[in-house]
């Protein structure tokens, strides 16, 4: 790895590569909360057309992070898919591959989706890793909790909450 990861907006050509990030890390980061079975079955090709779609659709703001001319990452973020919201700002999912943790490449994602932006954000519980990372962009469990299906599994989920007057300095500039 010879680039620092730099964040960009994403961009209709970035679907394939969108995808590829989400399957991987969805397959490094969910491998306790769904059975092998499905994160073995996920589709790149399904999620590139998906990723296509919401690309076209410009419902979420987008962010990609590129090292060595590659997408290791992404976040996107909007104001719409909640009608129980804490904030008007849901980071509606950020991944970065595993190869790239600690790169900076998940805080520079994080600074474009939501700078320091009131926001929130629904994560798995068990997912311990993401936790800390949270908790340092100022986010913290409020109390929610609810159940999703990822891939027809039923996964527990909590919301995290950042109002803005706990938003950290270093969350990245004001948008």
């Amino acid at each position: 790895m010879t680039d620092s990861p730099h964040v960009r907006p994403a961009v209709a050509d970035d679907a394939a590569g969108i995808a590829a990030v989400h399957v991987q890390s969805w397959r490094e980061t969910y491998s306790e909360q769904l059975p092998v079975a499905t994160l073995t079955a996920l589709d790149e090709s399904e999620f590139a057309a998906r990723w296509t779609g919401n690309l076209q659709s410009r419902g979420a703001d987008i962010w990609v992070a590129v090292a060595d001319g590659a997408i290791v990452g992404w976040a996107s973020s909007s104001t719409d898919r909640d009608d129980n919201r804490p904030h008007a700002r849901e980071l509606e999912g950020i991944y970065v591959v595993a190869s790239h943790h600690g790169t900076g490449a998940g805080q520079r994602l994080m600074d474009a989706a939501v700078g320091q932006r009131d926001a929130y954000l629904w994560m798995a519980v068990g997912n311990e890793r993401a936790l800390p990372f949270y908790r340092r962009n100022g986010f913290e469990p409020d109390g929610a909790v609810s159940t999703k299906q990822l891939r027809g599994t039923p996964v527990e989920v909590m919301r995290l909450s950042r109002p803005l007057a706990s938003a950290h300095a270093d969350s990245g500039p004001a948008r």
